[in-house]
């Protein structure tokens, strides 16, 4: 009860899901205290969808749109007043559900929360080169939040007022989302080609155009600004290979960019770019949803 003596607003955790069912138990776990769960999957052909469902939470089948609006349709399927957003390899530690009661409990306060991330990557908990404290804005009133941004780059507006959850320690002790993005770098490489390939696409349709400057500087930058001015070098090798990561995603966006304005590939349908990078495990029969997609 809040000093009003009226109830804690309700939250709806919202997941959205593909063919993740090495993460989406641990994620629906670290979430269950929650008054609901959705999970929105696009279908997934590994036991993603049973594992939510055994679990309690509501599942709702739907084709890919691009990850904005499947995120907005995972909103839109929520029945509570406030939303609390994941990934599938996200988890919500134990000191944040602590902040996040606590913050109902009293009344909230604004009309969304910024909540930080810590990366864990090559086998540590990133806390420099930008990637810690990372700020998302991940839980917000339902009437008046929505997820926008060019794909798969997503993020929240509020229409209202915001501030932050602070992370008040270090690891898995903080009021954090923990994100197990890469399981190595293989992975790492087979997301970046994905996401790249996602985001030069929707840039391309939008009028963006590569120049030399962009496949040649922007990389360069990018490694400069999270490697030394952001402080990776303190995170140690692990700290370079991200740097060098990010740079190279940089360059793969504009050098894909340009291949679409010489004419060398053309703009791939959202519906053939699934969140997920490696290969699922089928049957061989493509599950659909009601309309045959």
């Amino acid at each position: 009860m809040d000093p009003t003596g009226n109830s804690s607003p309700k939250i709806s955790a919202c997941i959205i899901s593909f063919n993740e069912e090495r993460n989406i138990r641990d994620c629906i776990e670290s979430v269950s205290w929650c008054d609901e769960v959705v999970v929105v999957d696009s279908f997934s052909q590994d036991a993603t969808a049973e594992i939510a469902k055994e679990l309690g939470a509501k599942v709702v089948q739907a084709s890919w749109p691009g990850h904005v609006a499947q995120k907005n349709r995972a909103v839109d399927e929520a029945s509570n007043e406030w939303i609390l957003s994941l990934d599938s390899d996200e988890r919500v530690t134990p000191e944040l559900r602590k902040s996040i009661e606590s913050v109902m409990q009293a009344g909230p306060s604004y009309d969304g929360y910024y909540i930080s991330r810590k990366l864990y990557y090559a086998g540590q908990w990133l806390d420099y080169g930008g990637w810690f404290p990372e700020w998302r804005l991940r839980l917000f009133k339902k009437e008046k939040g929505h997820w926008t941004g060019v794909d798969p780059h997503d993020t929240v507006e509020v229409q209202g007022t915001t501030t932050r959850i602070e992370p008040g320690g270090n690891g898995e002790e903080a009021a954090v989302i923990l994100h197990y993005s890469f399981k190595d770098f293989s992975h790492q490489l087979k997301v970046l080609d994905r996401y790249t390939g996602i985001q030069s696409g929707e840039l391309y349709q939008r009028g963006r155009r590569s120049r030399f400057i962009d496949l040649t500087l922007r990389p360069s930058w990018r490694f400069i600004w999270t490697y030394f001015l952001r402080g990776g070098f303190l995170d140690g090798l692990a700290g370079f290979h991200m740097a060098v990561n990010h740079s190279y995603a940089a360059y793969m966006k504009y050098a894909r960019i340009w291949e679409h304005q010489e004419g060398l590939c053309s703009v791939p349908e959202k519906e053939n770019l699934v969140p997920e990078a490696d290969a699922p495990k089928t049957d061989g029969t493509p599950k659909t949803d009601e309309d045959g997609k």
